[in-house]
């Protein structure tokens, strides 16, 4: 008997892992005749028909605080974010009114921003021609309301889908790829790569239902069986893929251990590089939670634990954006 059949004769039956076979990854079952680019195609056409009022994610919201100013980039708008004393959200333009500073080198002091050039406050109303953005902080991610880049009837708050619900864990995580929106949210309506593009986490997958071309809203969803594994140990789960917005897919586990955690993908539009193609930042909030009591425990450690789950973020996100980026680029024709 091998080490691994003793390892898996030694766990807990009602351990939520278990040990996984040695597979040879080019003998895997080939999901391509699953993956119909017109069902991908469809999936995402109907994600571009559903409202967003507007609402684009910028950041986590940790990274938004009352000691100094934050700055980002959405749809070529420079903006800048902090926070008063009572912690309430500012939003606006980066471009302080005087003379253009730019605010985000600015300083934030007794709840107002103070630009670096001339010493212009700002408390976060209509003052001096600057005008605040409408923002919306959630308690994972906040979120600008830009109703010229999104055209859109405006909604008072952004789609927001379910989240689990008392003691959970969140870690948020962010690259850019030279692609738009529309491919990130394709790779996430593509389950079937799961495995072959990413043995290294995800194995045993299977999509037990996917949305036809002409779903309707209750059937739009991808229900996928997947093994989330580090090594030869692994954690089967069943999860559900869903759209609630144009820029949003969202994975929920459904089955297995830490039911109701999800992985919230968001797409926003960064705007042009330097090379006039456009950037796109992912940021992906992973907001896990159990009714294990080792999950309990496990909150103490959650400093150590959040950089942790977003290496593995990462280190996911940096293959799906080549393949996001593979797909602009045939999509736009710069292979030729």
């Amino acid at each position: 008997m091998d080490l691994w059949s003793r390892v898996a004769e030694r766990m807990p039956k009602d351990s939520p892992m278990k040990v996984l076979p040695k597979i040879d990854w080019a003998r895997q079952t080939p999901t391509y005749q699953q993956a119909e680019p017109a069902l991908i195609d469809a999936a995402l056409q109907r994600a571009h028909a559903r409202p967003s009022g507007n609402w684009f994610v910028f950041a986590a919201s940790t990274d938004v605080r009352g000691n100094r100013p934050f700055g980002t980039r959405v749809a070529g708008m420079e903006i800048v974010a902090w926070r008063d004393e009572q912690g309430g959200l500012h939003v606006g333009p980066a471009a302080c009114p005087h003379l253009g500073a730019d605010l985000s080198t600015g300083t934030v002091q007794c709840g107002g921003l103070i630009c670096p050039w001339h010493g212009l406050r700002l408390s976060g109303g209509r003052e001096f021609g600057w005008k605040p953005l409408p923002a919306h902080d959630d308690g994972v991610l906040v979120w600008v309301r830009l109703d010229k880049v999104g055209g859109e009837e405006p909604l008072d708050s952004p789609v927001l889908p379910a989240r689990p619900a008392g003691s959970r864990l969140a870690a948020v995580t962010r690259l850019e790829g030279a692609c738009e929106p529309r491919d990130i949210i394709a790779n996430r309506l593509d389950p079937w790569h799961g495995a072959w593009f990413h043995p290294y986490s995800f194995a045993q997958l299977e999509v037990l239902s996917a949305p036809p071309v002409d779903a309707d809203e209750d059937s739009d969803a991808f229900t996928v069986a997947v093994t989330f594994h580090l090594g030869r140990v692994g954690m089967p789960v069943i999860t559900q893929f869903s759209v609630p917005e144009p820029r949003t897919v969202v994975m929920h586990i459904v089955e297995g251990e830490g039911v109701g955690s999800v992985v919230e993908t968001h797409a926003t539009p960064i705007g042009p590089g330097p090379d006039g193609r456009p950037r796109t930042a992912v940021i992906e909030a992973v907001i896990a939670q159990s009714d294990r009591t080792g999950f309990q425990l496990s909150m103490l450690g959650a400093p150590l634990l959040r950089p942790l789950m977003k290496l593995g973020a990462a280190r996911l996100w940096r293959d799906d954006l080549a393949y996001a980026e593979r797909r602009y680029a045939l999509r736009t024709n710069e292979t030729h």
